[in-house]
């Protein structure tokens, strides 16, 4: 399936690195899905503008980071290793592992940090990166601002996708399929 503006992605419920799980639900307001992992530079280059999103969008907003990697294909990428980095404050939203790429799969996530966000009635209004730059900063995420102050504002987003930036979402190795390729 491709998820393509408009459309209505799939719930999902996912645990949570520190305990717990998450659900999405369409539907249920505004929220931003992040898939991203501990090891990608570009996942760690972007980071901390993601958690300054969920900071200051809090009560407005969902922000969920998920975490589709094969860990046996890189172990940064394993549960403990979440959970490590939940631990330490690392997230300012909750970290949910898809041990078995079900949900990246069906949104069609290919990169970490590949964003997506959902409109308050549960459409897919913005696919991409979060800024243009994940070497700068000062970028601050503007692409995820500026479509979460569009869709909070009752406007549809203006840009509603721009190409995401990052590494491959190591995919768990299928019969009959090369190491990298997507099932």
């Amino acid at each position: 399936m491709t998820l393509n503006i408009g459309n209505r992605p799939p719930s999902f419920s996912l645990p949570a690195a520190g305990g717990g799980h998450a659900l999405f639900e369409p539907g249920d307001g505004i929220t931003v899905v992040v898939f991203t992992c501990n090891h990608c530079p570009y996942a760690r280059a972007w980071h901390e503008r993601i958690q300054k999103v969920a900071q200051d969008y809090t009560g407005r907003v969902t922000v969920l980071q998920i975490n589709s990697n094969d860990s046996s294909r890189q172990p940064l990428d394993s549960f403990e290793s979440m959970e490590a980095r939940e631990a330490g404050g690392d997230f300012s939203s909750p970290y949910l592992r898809d041990e078995d790429q079900s949900v990246a799969k069906a949104w069609d996530a290919m990169v970490t940090p590949d964003v997506f966000i959902i409109d308050a009635e549960g459409e897919l209004a913005y696919h991409g990166a979060p800024d243009g730059s994940y070497d700068d900063d000062s970028a601050n995420a503007e692409w995820i601002r500026s479509a979460l102050d569009d869709l909070i504002a009752g406007r549809r987003v203006a840009e509603p996708v721009t190409s995401p930036k990052g590494c491959g979402i190591k995919w768990k190795q299928a019969s009959g399929l090369t190491i990298g390729s997507r099932p």
